[in-house]
C-alpha cells in the first residue's frame, strides 16, 4: 500500500521547515509562494528528496482570516485571477503543481477553478486538492482542463493534539490498507513533527510504501476516489 504524506505551509517558519525537511523520504513539501528566501529551503528540501509542490493562497469562507498576498479571490475578473495566479507561479520554479492554501470558498466556483486549471495545462502543472470544502468543484475543472489531480484523504492535524495526530496517523495506515493509497496533509507544528518523525521510521512501516504525490496522480483530471 502506498502513503504519501504532504507538509502544507512551509516556507515562513524557517526552523521548523528545516526540520520538515531533515525527516525521511521521499515526503511532498508544498512552500507557500510568498516566502522569503526560498531558494535555499527548496535546495536543501530537493536535496533530501523531497518533492517540491508550491501551496498557493486560494479565499476560505471565513473573511476574517488572511491567506496572505494576491490571493486568488471570487468575484474577480478572470484577467484579476490570472495576474494574482502568474504571480504566485513565477515565484520559484522545479515543482510539480499546486494545492490550494484555504480555498474553502475559491474551490467551490468552478468557473474561477476553470481559469486556474486553464493555466496549469499550458504550464503542465498539477493540482493537488486540498479538499477544504466538501463544495470543491478542483475535480470537474482538472477534468475538463486535461489537469493531472489528486485529492487529499485525511488531515493528520487538524486537531494540534499528540492524541489526534496519532490517531489520524493509523486512520491513514488502514486507509492505505484498505483501498491502496493514502494522501495525508501535515503542517509544520511542533506535535507533528514530534509524532511522525518517529512514526516514519518505525518498523511497521515496512509494510508501505512511502511515494511522492506524483505517484498518485491520475491522468486528465480522472480523480482519486474519495
Amino acid at each position: 500500500p502506498m502513503i504519501s504524506i504532504v507538509f502544507d505551509d512551509l516556507g515562513i517558519d524557517k526552523p521548523r521547515t528545516q526540520r520538515v525537511i531533515e525527516l525521511p523520504g521521499p515526503l511532498t513539501l508544498s512552500f507557500l509562494p510568498y516566502a522569503n528566501n526560498l531558494d535555499l529551503q527548496l535546495t536543501a528540501a530537493r536535496k533530501a528528496g523531497h518533492e517540491i509542490w508550491m501551496h498557493v493562497p486560494m479565499e476560505p469562507n471565513t473573511s476574517t482570516i488572511d491567506p496572505g498576498p494576491q490571493v486568488l479571490r471570487t468575484g474577480s475578473s478572470p484577467q484579476e485571477i490570472r495576474e494574482s495566479l502568474t504571480w504566485n507561479l513565477d515565484r520559484f520554479d522545479g515543482y510539480v503543481g499546486i494545492n490550494n492554501h484555504m480555498g474553502s470558498r475559491f474551490t467551490a466556483h468552478l468557473a474561477e477553478m476553470h481559469i486556474v486549471m486553464k493555466e496549469l495545462n499550458r504550464r503542465g502543472l498539477a493540482f493537488l486538492d486540498s479538499l477544504t470544502s466538501k463544495q470543491s468543484q478542483a475535480s470537474l475543472a482538472a477534468a475538463t482542463a486535461e489537469v493531472d489531480f489528486a485529492t487529499r484523504n485525511i488531515f493528520i492535524d487538524h486537531k494540534d493534539n499528540l492524541k489526534m495526530i496519532r490517531l489520524q496517523l493509523e486512520k491513514t495506515r488502514t486507509l492505505a490498507r484498505n483501498k491502496g493509497y493514502a494522501i495525508a496533509i501535515a503542517h509544520p507544528r511542533d506535535n507533528t513533527l514530534k509524532v511522525i518523525s518517529s512514526w516514519l521510521i518505525h518498523e511497521d512501516q515496512d509494510n508501505f510504501l512511502f511515494v511522492p504525490v506524483s505517484a498518485l496522480l491520475k491522468r486528465s483530471g480522472e480523480t482519486l476516489d474519495q
